[in-house]
């Protein structure tokens, strides 16, 4: 029976390059995968999936008004899909989480999430708290704090490198706007 995962991590885990060594792997068994990524993330950076490590990997793209069950289900080779890979899940609806969950049920397609955990607050994202909540498999990547211990939390930061506390939730950036830092590192930096 296939399952529903959801990979999570702060950033600069590797969940982008994970996902993308996960697909390598399927495709170099000559198995089809199909790849998902936010269409919110506009940055330039060639493919829709790109790593810092540089991999990068063509995917189709959802937004809040996707359906992924009907996109997955319509395409003519869904029946040979062995997985459908889903870079910044965090981003995904509550009702996206279920419509992956019925991919797995369903269609016998296992679903591979990978996104946040929490925003820049440490607060759950919508996509998140759903993956929590029903994946059949939580993996938690790991990514390191400056002191070493294991960084749990992304911390937004302004161009002087300042802590932001206020702002939407969603903000797309990269090094230059968060930091992925332990708890403790965290709470220091807001309440400085």
């Amino acid at each position: 029976m296939a399952k529903l995962y959801f990979y999570y991590a702060s950033m600069n885990a590797g969940k982008s390059s994970t996902l993308l060594q996960a697909e390598f792997n399927y495709r170099e068994r000559g198995m089809a995968t199909m790849l998902w990524t936010a269409a919110l993330d506009t940055r330039p950076q060639g493919k829709p999936i790109a790593s810092r490590i540089g991999l990068e990997a063509a995917a189709h793209l959802f937004d809040a008004e996707t359906d992924l069950w009907t996109q997955v289900s319509a395409v003519p080779e869904a029946r040979d899909l062995a997985c459908v890979l889903i870079d910044e899940a965090q981003f995904l609806t509550k009702e996206q989480v279920w419509q992956c969950a019925r991919l797995a049920d369903e269609a016998n397609i296992p679903v591979l999430c990978y996104g946040l955990r929490t925003d820049f607050r440490g607060e759950l994202f919508p996509g998140s708290a759903a993956l929590l909540g029903i994946a059949d498999a939580l993996i938690e990547l790991k990514a390191v704090c400056h002191c070493g211990r294991k960084a749990t939390m992304n911390l937004r930061v302004d161009e002087a490198g300042g802590a932001v506390t206020d702002g939407a939730q969603t903000e797309i950036g990269g090094n230059e706007r968060y930091v992925a830092l332990c708890r403790r590192h965290f709470s220091e930096a807001i309440q400085s």
